[in-house]
């Protein structure tokens, strides 16, 4: 495995993502940024650090999942089981978008104090960008 051909898809997908939760958080008036939402979560779990070294958090843990999603879609590309196109981003992308919902659902569940969002339209806006990081991801990898 090349690292190129896991960092390079999982920057590019989670940046596009990003800008995509950030474009429709503005629409819908609602924070739907993954890493100021990682950064919120940490903030709560840990109130005597400042809130740059939660942002900073936020960001890297935003960018580390993007990494371990690109990890997989490189081992199915690499290995064949699935062609890099964009059919099959979407294929990815809709795969990855339910588990990120499963996951940030138990996140929110766990946590003590979690953020006060709108949570039926975060996830419905998580799920497609999703297809997105999976679509950008994809292109990056071609």
């Amino acid at each position: 495995m090349k690292a190129e051909n896991i960092l390079l898809p999982g920057i590019t997908g989670t940046t596009f993502m990003t800008i995509f939760s950030q474009v429709i958080g503005e629409i819908a008036e609602e924070n739907f940024s993954e890493p100021d939402l990682l950064a919120e979560l940490y903030h709560r779990l840990q109130p005597g650090k400042d809130k740059a070294t939660a942002k900073i958090a936020g960001w890297l843990g935003h960018y580390a999942v993007g990494t371990l999603f690109s990890t997989a879609y490189n081992i199915l590309w690499s290995n064949k089981l699935v062609k890099a196109s964009g059919k099959n981003g979407v294929g990815l992308g809709i795969i990855s978008g339910a588990l990120a919902i499963a996951v940030w659902k138990a996140t929110f569940k766990m946590h003590p104090v979690p953020p006060g969002i709108h949570f039926k339209k975060y996830y419905t806006q998580l799920f497609f960008a999703h297809i997105v990081f999976a679509l950008f991801a994809t292109a990056a990898y071609q």
